[in-house]
Parts: C-alpha cells; structure tokens; sequence
C-alpha cells in the first residue's frame, strides 16, 4: 500500500509517541543522556512526548505518514518554521511566541513536579545545548532562516520503505519552492549520514560535547534548482532527532 503523509492531528499522538520510543530505544544520545537506566521512566518519557507534540501542533510543520487507508501511525516529522533574521518580529508573533513558550515552560514544570527528571542527565542536557547554540551561530549564517528538522522518527517495523524520504519530501519540496535551506541534526553517523546524504545534504560541522560525548555532525544540501535549499546543519552524534525533543 502507497505510503500517505499529512498533517499530523491531535488523535495521532499516541502514535508518534510510539515511532519515537521505539526507533530510539537504543539511540547513542538517549542513551547518553539517560545514561542511569535504571532511574529512566517511560511513562514520563510519555508524557513529556506530549507536551512537546501539542506545542508542535501549534508551531511547527508536523506530519504523519500512514499506509493509505488505514490509522496505524509509521512516521512523523517535525519541522520548525524559518524565521527572518532580517526581519523583526511582529508584535503579534512576539506575544504568541512568549505565550507558546511559557506555555510549554509550565508544562515541562508541571510534569518534573509529579514524576521528576525520569532520569534525565541535566548536566549533559545543557552541555549539548551549549555546543548546539554555538553550532547555530556558526551554520546559521542565511538571514531568511532555516527548516529545522527537530525530529523524524519511523518504526523499525516500517524502516527502509521510503517512509522516512516521503516525510523529508513533505517539507524539502517546500523548501526547494521558496529557495530557503534546511537544517537536521543527527544522534549517530553511520547510518544516518549516508540515508541523509543520498537525500542531497552534506556534512557541515561537527559538534563535541565534553561530558564524554561523541563528535557531531551537520550536514547540508543544494535544491535541485540550484537554490540552496538546506542546510542541514547537524547530523550530531548527540544532536537534535532525539527522544524527548528538547525534553528539561
């Protein structure tokens, strides 16, 4: 059956939320980063999941691909919007955006108050966050801004079906028609780099996370017009397609 994407809805959460705790189950950064594995709690590991797909609902580019015909979630994708750097902000878009992130801040205070951190590392959640903050200032150089790829996630079951290309073509066929790049960032190399490469995007930068991290990577691609039409910056071995998408 024809795999079919769209917008992802409110009934599909409970789906995605089992794409992403099953393809990163044994993931280099959730690992990583839920280094104790005895204090990780998948329930709040729910949770947190969907704190962070209601929020993606409302901000970001967030699709669902399915068999035709039929509810059983195979895949999502998150993407975040580009923002202008040469523009500024309306005073609309300012409020919602301080709204929305306030909004999601008492979220995630909300949750760590009734389960705590579930075994999160907070140490090595802001170290990653740091040399990703320095990645973007150094990658992130194009003031029409950047699709930023927060996270994709396919069950193993569906894996190396095309799922995950018609969930990247949802977005990249966008991105190509307005001539803006795109930016990923990955939890390991191998086999990410080459599935990412075959999709048109080159390595950029490499990021290294001093709590006994591993080097990341990023990684950049050329619309097929001709146009720069990503730059992924970030196939990282501790990067952003991770399991509780920016979970504090």
């Amino acid at each position: 059956m024809p795999v079919v994407v769209s917008p992802m809805r409110e009934e599909d959460i409970d789906g995605g939320i089992r794409t992403i705790q099953e393809a990163f189950a044994n993931d280099p950064y959730n690992l990583w980063i839920f280094n104790d594995r005895s204090k990780f709690d998948l329930n709040r590991n729910r949770v947190s999941l969907r704190i962070r797909c209601l929020w993606g609902l409302r901000n970001a580019l967030f699709h669902v691909a399915k068999e035709e015909g039929s509810d059983k979630v195979l895949g999502i994708a998150m993407w975040m919007p580009p923002r202008a750097t040469d523009k500024p902000l309306t005073w609309g878009e300012w409020f919602w955006n301080g709204f929305e992130d306030w909004r999601l801040w008492g979220n995630q205070v909300a949750m760590n108050l009734q389960y705590g951190r579930g075994g999160l590392n907070v140490k090595r959640y802001y170290i990653w966050k740091a040399r990703q903050v320095e990645a973007h200032k150094e990658v992130w150089t194009d003031p029409k801004g950047y699709y930023f790829l927060n996270i994709i996630s396919v069950l193993p079951e569906a894996q190396g079906k095309g799922v995950g290309r018609a969930l990247f073509n949802e977005v990249t066929k966008k991105a190509d028609a307005e001539g803006i790049k795109c930016y990923l960032e990955s939890s390991r190399d191998e086999p990410n780099t080459k599935i990412y490469e075959a999709l048109g995007f080159k390595f950029v930068r490499g990021m290294e996370c001093e709590d006994d991290g591993e080097a990341a990577e990023t990684v950049q691609r050329e619309s097929q017009g001709g146009v720069v039409a990503k730059a992924q910056a970030g196939i990282t071995r501790y990067g952003r397609l991770m399991p509780e998408m920016e979970d504090k």
